[in-house]
């Protein structure tokens, strides 16, 4: 996997914790740096220790599963990226709560990581090493995160639905890559 695809990655990964500081951004007055840290920290961490896990267990299954691996990376993306894309079109308010504090922001961080959990798994198939991309997806996390939590202060919900959306159709199309590649059709 070269560095674009998992900049891709990354980036679609990163965009429900976009999408949720967006949301942050809203509820606060006035955001400062030390919001921006937190944010960061909490969405950036748990993006890269999801796809940690998810590759080390990943790695215990391989053995049994090598033969269709290609398929198993192509559904989970496709279903990861579905999900994001349905996500953009609902039409549902969401509860905006001012608080920092870790009660509010674990659930969130949990919330938003799990799709990067089966990403891990998918990066156990591939052979990725784990080490720099699982940071590399923190670090855009938490860049992404903290410009959310800026953006959503200054430009308000209005760009949450379609960074679900591209982050959506990101996955959808890496995993349609990664399938076209193994069956040969892709070089």
């Amino acid at each position: 996997m070269g560095m674009m695809e998992l900049f891709l990655i990354a980036v679609g990964l990163s965009m429900d914790a976009f999408a949720v500081s967006v949301c942050k951004g809203l509820s606060v007055s006035k955001t400062n740096v030390r919001h921006a840290l937190c944010v960061g920290a909490y969405f950036g961490g748990f993006q890269a220790l999801m796809p940690l896990l998810g590759f080390l267990l990943g790695r215990q299954f391989e053995s049994l599963i090598t033969s269709v691996d290609h398929w198993i990376a192509f559904v989970l993306l496709a279903i990861i990226g579905g999900n994001m894309i349905r996500e953009s079109f609902k039409e549902e308010e969401e509860e905006l709560n001012a608080s920092f504090a870790f009660r509010i922001m674990l659930p969130l961080a949990l919330a938003t990581s799990i799709d990067a959990l089966a990403m891990g798994v998918t990066f156990a198939f591939l052979r990725v090493d784990i080490v720099p991309a699982v940071l590399f997806i923190g670090v855009i996390t938490f860049l992404l995160s903290a410009v959310g939590l800026k953006a959503g202060n200054v430009f308000g919900v209005k760009y949450k639905a379609r960074a679900e959306l591209f982050g959506g159709v990101v996955l959808v199309l890496m995993g349609l890559k990664i399938l076209l590649e193994h069956l040969g059709i892709l070089g």
